[in-house]
């Protein structure tokens, strides 16, 4: 049986700010941070024949030693940034969710690939189109380099985006931003559909 609880935004920023995958539901965090077993839904028989979701607890077996050494191998292969996160770990599809336009969300995305890649954030500023830059530390750089850049700031960035291209170029854009910092071309993929 679900229920609903009222929390303040302090607590679900917390909550969501420990989400380990997009999806994962805040039953699923709270249980991870409470050491409680994870619940799955399973189906049951009623009288009338029908059946119903219902919640059994699962029990977590410890892992063999060919699991326990894929999942740090895992943990490895996640931690390769230098603050040990991917935006994955810190975006939430809520997060992305209450940004109202385009613009909003790929500000938004590049806020958190920069809030995960501080150090290495430099290197998108050699991203650039045919006839402009796309990146740069200052508006009036990027205003220099074409017109109707409308150039803006990554929210909580020393680092300024052109912000009038279209969605396909954005997505473009996004991708080659994951594929500097360091993910993969799959990752880079799913990145660029956030937006």
């Amino acid at each position: 049986m679900t229920k609903r609880i009222e929390i303040d935004d302090e607590l679900y920023r917390f909550i969501a700010g420990h989400t380990l995958h997009i999806g994962e539901s805040a039953s699923a965090i709270l249980r991870r941070l409470l050491n409680l077993p994870a619940v799955v839904a399973s189906t049951s028989t009623t009288e009338a024949g029908s059946e119903q979701p219902t919640a059994a607890p699962v029990v977590a077996q410890p892992p063999t030693t060919q699991q326990a050494i894929v999942n740090a191998s895992e943990r490895t292969e996640k931690v390769s940034t230098p603050a040990g996160r991917q935006i994955f770990d810190v975006m939430t599809r809520a997060d992305l969710a209450g940004q109202r336009s385009v613009v909003a969300r790929f500000l938004y995305i590049l806020s958190m690939l920069y809030k995960c890649h501080a150090k290495q954030f430099d290197q998108v500023l050699q991203i650039s189109g045919r006839d402009r830059q796309y990146f740069a530390k200052s508006e009036a750089e990027l205003a220099a380099s074409g017109t109707s850049t409308n150039p803006k700031q990554i929210p909580d960035a020393p680092y300024y985006v052109v912000t009038n291209n279209n969605t396909t170029r954005k997505k473009s854009m996004l991708t080659q931003v994951a594929l500097e910092l360091g993910y993969s071309e799959q990752q880079a993929e799913k990145i660029r559909d956030f937006l």
